[in-house]
């Protein structure tokens, strides 16, 4: 086992921990967490619209007949997350590179708005495909956004830019420091879009489908569970590492579900959102630690456990479990290692099933990941009741499968005390 930490600390702890700190994955990340107010607050105009109440009750028939126009929030919102995305992700990639962030920021969403080609209408004038601006689009937002950036960041370095005198403020001269890249970028997507006829969407919509349906597959969902519990027991952020790279597809899944359900589809078409997770997989945090922090309560005899469990119960509630990580600690523990991975697995398979069968109903909006799981869970299934049981019972069940573990660990704990004293 030694050999193992070994080689574990020393051969993939630095690797993974450079990969959580990529450039480009750093701002793909922070650009879609930038998106995460809107996308939130948008998500919630859909209960509005679709109330969990009897649909024979007045609020409930006033929600039907205007939920064109309570949606309008949503379809500004989070219905067109990929603009906000893209802002995001030019404004941090172009702060990394420690180029204008501003101009980053605009030359990725005029690279993601030249993806699309304007339809013109007699009554509206030039109307663009929003289907593109939300999570159908995402990919081709993040590849484009990092391009545009790019070429703004060559130009810089190699000096193809612009440059006014000192005397000119320096808004003015920042704008004309991207007037160049700019006009490269304008160039190559109008090129692209409307010279050769290519539809980027459609390009990577190919490309990207078997990696769609896989991620939406009970092998898809586990991948990751594993994954960042693994990374997170040697001291890797796991959320940091994996999310950065599944985040976009878990906000495909999001938005997928949410507009089903505001066109009125009568079915939700995937399973795996990061909603899902959130609120079935991860309760308390990585590793359904909110098992091992009530058995701490019920069954820990050691005075440093049971302290901990006070002093960790309140976090823990609401998904903050590095303290519990940290400080049981989890990390390099073997003795909660194999509960700390073993038991969001049997929860996200239980999950995966009772959605899939329809026992329960997809999540499809994103409520604050700082709630309590039950709230979260009825908030982003739209008011399923049923969603609180599969809380309560993964629950039951993360604290069934960390207790027999916590009991060894809290015997050796007991020990120590008693040897210390």
């Amino acid at each position: 086992m030694s050999k193992f930490v070994d080689f574990m600390e020393n051969k993939l702890s630095a690797p993974m921990a450079r990969l959580s700190e990529q450039r480009h994955l750093l701002a793909v990340r922070d650009g879609v967490i930038s998106a995460l107010p809107f996308i939130i607050v948008g998500s919630f105009f859909l209960i509005f619209a679709f109330p969990p109440l009897p649909k024979d009750w007045a609020i409930t028939q006033w929600a039907t007949e205007h939920a064109a126009e309570i949606l309008i929030p949503y379809r500004m919102t989070m219905f067109i997350m990929s603009l906000y995305i893209a802002f995001g992700i030019g404004y941090n990639l172009a702060k990394s590179y420690k180029v204008d962030p501003l101009s980053g920021a605009q030359i990725a969403v005029a690279a993601l708005l030249l993806t699309l080609t304007p339809t013109a209408l007699d009554e509206l004038g030039f109307v663009l495909p929003m289907q593109y601006l939300g999570g159908h689009g995402l990919f081709v937002t993040i590849i484009v956004s990092i391009l545009a950036v790019e070429i703004f960041r060559v130009c810089k370095q190699k000096q193809i830019t612009i440059k006014l005198p000192e005397q000119v403020p320096s808004s003015v001269s920042r704008s004309f420091e991207a007037l160049i890249p700019v006009a490269i970028v304008i160039i190559l997507m109008s090129t692209i879009t409307v010279v050769m006829g290519i539809n980027l969407h459609h390009v990577v919509d190919k490309l990207v489908a078997p990696l769609v349906t896989a991620g939406d597959s009970l092998f898809g969902v586990l991948v990751p569970v594993f994954l960042i519990t693994f990374f997170w027991s040697f001291g890797i952020h796991g959320v940091s590492v994996v999310g950065s790279i599944a985040r976009p597809l878990w906000e495909v899944y999001l938005v997928n579900n949410s507009q089903a359900v505001a066109d009125g589809a009568s079915t939700i078409p995937h399973i795996a959102p990061e909603t899902f997770y959130q609120w079935f997989i991860w309760i308390g945090g990585s590793g359904a630690t909110l098992g091992l922090v009530i058995a701490m309560l019920l069954f820990a005899r050691s005075k440093y456990i049971k302290n901990l469990g006070r002093a960790t119960i309140v976090p823990s509630l609401f998904n903050i479990n590095e303290p519990v990580i940290f400080g049981a600690p989890i990390v390099l523990n073997p003795l909660l290692i194999i509960p700390f991975i073993i038991t969001p697995i049997v929860t996200a398979i239980i999950a995966y099933f009772a959605t899939s069968i329809g026992l329960v109903s997809p999540t499809y909006i994103m409520p604050p990941w700082t709630l309590p799981a039950p709230i979260g869970a009825y908030l982003s299934t739209g008011g399923d009741w049923r969603a609180v049981v599969l809380v309560l019972i993964n629950i039951t069940i993360s604290v069934t499968i960390y207790m027999p573990f916590l009991k060894l660990y809290d015997k050796k704990m007991i020990a120590m005390e008693q040897g210390e004293e």
